[in-house]
């Protein structure tokens, strides 16, 4: 159970780092890409339940929450693993 645990943590926080720099490059319109409204597309499954409540903070806030919603998972993920390693 160990190996999948972390195959799991790896995979997810490598899903998570690719989509986070799509995002910052969409986002700001980097290396010459247009800005655009689909720059977050890859974080929303990854970051769900929580993105779903990023409306609730004041706009300005919404592209940091946004990114780091996926993280919130990534942390319960790793905390799962450790509790099952544990028992």
């Amino acid at each position: 159970m160990h190996l999948a645990c972390r195959l799991i943590v790896i995979g997810f926080s490598v899903l998570y780092t690719l989509a986070a720099g799509l995002f910052i490059v969409g986002t700001f319109g980097l290396f010459g890409n247009p800005s655009g409204p689909l720059a977050g597309v890859f974080l929303v499954p990854l970051g769900l339940p929580w993105n779903r409540m990023v409306d609730v903070f004041p706009e300005p806030l919404w592209p940091m929450l946004a990114i780091l919603a996926p993280a919130v998972n990534l942390v319960i993920i790793v905390l799962i693993c450790r509790w099952g390693a544990r028992r």
